[in-house]
């Protein structure tokens, strides 16, 4: 009772000094605002980044190629250096693995299609056959290309959604042909629509035998990419540590800080995902958290000015014999009514703008989901009221500590 009190009376004189009571707030406003918003974000991207793992489908194993470094290790690229020892043969003896159930190799390239006049750049994706089985894509319409098409070079395509709708329109794209690097491919399938990953835009993607794309298209016989489906999820480590061992025979390495490839598992992927994002969102909190010490100095500053204004008033009471503890209560609530006001909305605005991000983004073709962090607004919740409690602490208590006698005298 004794603390509904204390709010109460802290409410009623806040108001009477609205304007510097709004001002105040509006620097907790600020900072947990953006906290919510930091740590909404952050989830937001963990989808994201789930999503476009999971895209490779259950239980998989990839491997690509990397550029060794002189001292040890390996970096995902270099400018003008092109690695070519990873190949068809390294797929095969992946498959030799008795718990690899499927494996692609895939290569990427980036071509005008064309059809009938209408022209879209998009990205070529040259990929085994066993890609269909092992991605979470699914077929709209038509089929994908099987084995023999890619054994025997067949100028066969499937294409993404995007590419269907700019190029065909309304019409039927199965059986057509189009043009890449004036060659004609014949469109087999239609890819269901599958939104943007990371701002790629997977519907802006032609799939194209492996080979055909290695031999006709660009004239090369190496890929940039392995991917292996496990049978368990138990298998997983096993089958990092022996695809390790395969490439390194293949490619003749002998030191592991040669490499020049990477594997890693889905799990792994996460893991090194999760670790990377909450390192992010745990800096970017602690840079917003600045706002909220700043914020926090503009609740002091008003405490200050209120005890001093309220002089009189704090001798008053403790003359007809209020408590330093009351009188302490009654100044640290005003701190942590402007601070819980300040986090309230702070936390509305935050989800609010995030809902705009994501709103926006959907607009413009982009898959952001709108994250609510539960953990955010606690947090949020908790950074509000123990900026109030410390930063109004020291002048409530100089309020405590005030004299009757000498309060009274400074009316």
């Amino acid at each position: 009772m004794k603390i509904f009190n204390s709010i109460q009376i802290a409410t009623q004189a806040l108001k009477k000094s609205k304007l510097r009571t709004s001002l105040t707030i509006l620097g907790v406003v600020i900072g947990i605002a953006s906290v919510t918003m930091i740590i909404s974000a952050g989830n937001s991207f963990k989808e994201i980044i789930y999503d476009m793992v999971d895209s490779f489908g259950p239980n998989y194993i990839n491997a690509e190629v990397r550029v060794p470094q002189s001292g040890g290790g390996a970096i995902s690229q270099v400018q003008g250096v092109v690695i070519t020892t990873m190949t068809e043969d390294d797929r095969q003896e992946i498959l030799k693995l008795p718990y690899v159930d499927k494996a692609y190799a895939g290569i990427t390239a980036q071509e005008i299609v064309s059809w009938q006049g209408q022209a879209e750049k998009a990205m070529i994706y040259g990929l085994s056959a066993d890609f269909i089985d092992i991605d979470s894509m699914e077929i709209a319409e038509g089929r994908f290309y099987t084995n023999d098409e890619d054994d025997s070079l067949a100028r066969v395509v499937v294409l993404g959604s995007k590419v269907k709708d700019q190029l065909f329109g309304s019409n039927d794209a199965i059986g057509r042909s189009v043009k890449i690097n004036k060659m004609n491919f014949k469109v087999v399938g239609v890819a269901e629509p599958r939104g943007s990953i990371l701002f790629f835009d997977m519907d802006d993607i032609v799939y194209m035998p492996i080979k055909t794309t290695q031999k006709m298209l660009l004239g090369i016989d190496y890929v940039m990419q392995i991917v292996a489906q496990v049978d368990s999820p138990d298998r997983e480590e096993q089958a990092v540590d022996a695809i390790r061992g395969i490439l390194r025979e293949q490619h003749g390495i002998t030191n592991p800080d040669r490499d020049d490839f990477e594997v890693m598992g889905a799990k792994e992927a996460r893991e090194l995902m999760d670790t990377i994002i909450g390192a992010i969102t745990l800096l970017l909190v602690a840079l917003a958290a600045v706002s909220l010490v700043v914020g926090g100095v503009g609740i002091m500053n008003i405490m200050y000015a209120t005890v001093a204004e309220r002089t009189f008033e704090i001798g008053l009471r403790k003359a007809v014999g209020a408590s330093k503890r009351s009188i302490m209560m009654q100044f640290l609530s005003e701190a942590i009514v402007v601070t819980f006001i300040g986090g309230v909305v702070g936390i509305i605005l935050g989800l609010g703008f995030t809902y705009l991000v994501a709103f926006v983004a959907s607009y413009y073709g982009i898959d952001w989901p709108f994250s609510v962090s539960i953990l955010g607004i606690v947090i949020s919740i908790t950074f509000s009221v123990a900026v109030g409690l410390i930063f109004g602490l020291y002048p409530a208590k100089k309020a405590a500590n005030l004299e009757p006698i000498t309060a009274l005298r400074k009316d």
